[in-house]
């Protein structure tokens, strides 16, 4: 049966939108569902920090009464204003390998933009840069937590419909058999006694008691260091909560610290458990109630400790500061906390953008290489 385009208007529409990651990805080995209310948090508009502000539709397609896509089309004003473009978005991008029911979704979110008169539209982007963003082009395996999977056709699908690359994201990994002496981390402990030398620069952790101040000082160093990072525009007040809200069911403040430079906040880390292991295991669905899966994760988190991996998804340092070698200083703070637990088997770093080489540097410096690629596509609407 032919392709049809609807706009999500009903509760019914939003459910079958809600829903449609679990059943596109039932047979795929990689993917890793979420819990529902993680994805509530990023797709109810009525939940979404960045839907204060952002402006667009949902998109479902249908072949007869089944569901076999979707999309959504925005427009983030803060994001023009800031970086000073007139470019609009589709992210939500979900499809079945079946390139009528892809076009027809991606020439939707085209036509949206064109009739707004918006020249450009990049993409997919779920729904900032703070958030999902990106398609994986290589490196097709269990996605670490909070990072991007969807399968190889996606490309194909999205470059048949003219979409060039506008900006690649890189994480990088590395393997630590903690407990093994290895001339890695002895290369780390001599370039951090050597930088420590110079007196003015302390690694402090995060003051567990101070969480909220503590997130705070993290959000203005965040939009500061980031400034010149593609596609930036700071946090607001409710993004910084939601983030808290997030990374609070897993943050652990050890794997975080802020690095000082005469008494001043100079930069800052934030290093998670990878959830997606456990959430691998027990595979949370839409139709049952959250609670048994809080109970499953629960034994496998704390009973039964399943986590061996870690991501370290943010890491900056102010401007002035960046000469310092803070950024070595922190990654040695990292490896100081793991290497005793015995328990580390890995640690994934990203993102990464393309128009960062210094921090592709640091990384590869310290024994990681790149395995993921994420792309940012972009075409005309012919507005």
């Amino acid at each position: 049966m032919p392709v049809q385009i609807r706009k999500v208007e009903s509760r019914a529409d939003f459910k079958h939108f809600f829903e449609f990651p679990w059943r596109v990805y039932k047979d795929d080995p990689f993917w890793i569902p979420p819990l529902p209310s993680m994805r509530r948090d990023v797709i109810d508009k009525k939940h979404s920090a960045a839907w204060e502000y952002l402006q667009g539709d949902y998109f479902l397609a249908w072949r007869g009464d089944e569901v076999v896509g979707t999309i959504a089309a925005f427009i983030n004003p803060r994001h023009n204003e800031f970086r000073k473009e007139n470019v609009c978005f589709f992210g939500a991008f979900e499809v079945y390998n079946d390139p009528e029911a892809a076009s027809a979704l991606l020439q939707t979110a085209i036509n949206w933009g064109r009739e707004r008169g918006i020249p450009v539209i990049r993409g997919p982007l779920t729904f900032t840069v703070h958030e999902e963003i990106g398609l994986l082009i290589d490196g097709f395996d269990f996605p670490r937590i909070l990072m991007t999977y969807n399968p190889p056709y996606y490309r194909g699908l999205v470059e048949s419909e003219g979409f060039t690359k506008h900006d690649d994201i890189f994480s990088f990994y590395m393997d630590w058999k903690m407990g093994d002496e290895s001339h890695l981390f002895d290369r780390i402990a001599k370039l951090e006694e050597r930088l420590l030398r110079r007196g003015r620069i302390k690694i402090r952790p995060i003051d567990r008691g101070e969480i909220k101040r503590e997130f705070r000082m993290f959000s203005e160093i965040y939009n500061e260091a980031w400034l010149a990072n593609s596609g930036h525009t700071p946090l607001t007040e409710r993004e910084l909560e939601s983030m808290v809200k997030s990374l609070g069911v897993i943050f652990d403040p050890k794997l975080a610290c802020f690095a000082e430079v005469d008494g001043e906040i100079a930069g800052f880390m934030i290093t998670v458990p990878d959830f997606n292991q456990i959430l691998r295991i027990v595979r949370p669905q839409p139709n049952v109630p959250e609670i048994f899966s809080l109970l499953q994760i629960a034994w496998h988190w704390k009973v039964r400790p399943k986590l061996t991996l870690y991501r370290l998804p943010l890491l900056g340092v102010r401007e002035q500061h960046r000469k310092l070698g803070l950024d070595m200083l922190m990654v040695a703070y990292l490896v100081r906390y793991l290497r005793p637990l015995g328990t580390c088997e890995a640690v994934d770093g990203g993102w990464v953008l393309e128009s960062n080489p210094a921090m592709a540097k640091l990384l590869e410096g310290i024994g990681m290489s790149t395995y993921r690629t994420y792309r940012l596509y972009e075409r005309s609407t012919g507005a």
